[in-house]
């Protein structure tokens, strides 16, 4: 029962990052080529939007696997 718990914590903060860091790369996109130096796509934004894209399919898909995780853990019975 820990592993699950550690498993979907983990999905859980991992939705969160990739959400996290969605939205600050939609705001503001030039912190990727202030990181890294680096300006692939010329200056056009095609490559932060298509950042964008995948980490919003990624916060998606942890949210969905944490789901999953969530509705595996035993239902506690109830003592009357």
């Amino acid at each position: 029962m820990g592993n699950v718990r550690l498993r979907f914590w983990g999905e859980c903060a991992l939705a969160g990052l990739a959400a996290v860091l969605a939205v600050l790369t939609a705001i503001w996109p030039d912190w990727i080529e202030l990181l890294f130096g680096a300006d692939p796509d010329g200056g056009d934004g095609s490559t932060e939007w298509g950042i964008v894209a995948a980490l919003a399919v990624v916060a998606i898909l942890f949210a969905a696997l944490a789901r999953f995780e969530h509705r595996r853990l035993p239902v506690p019975s109830k003592q009357y």
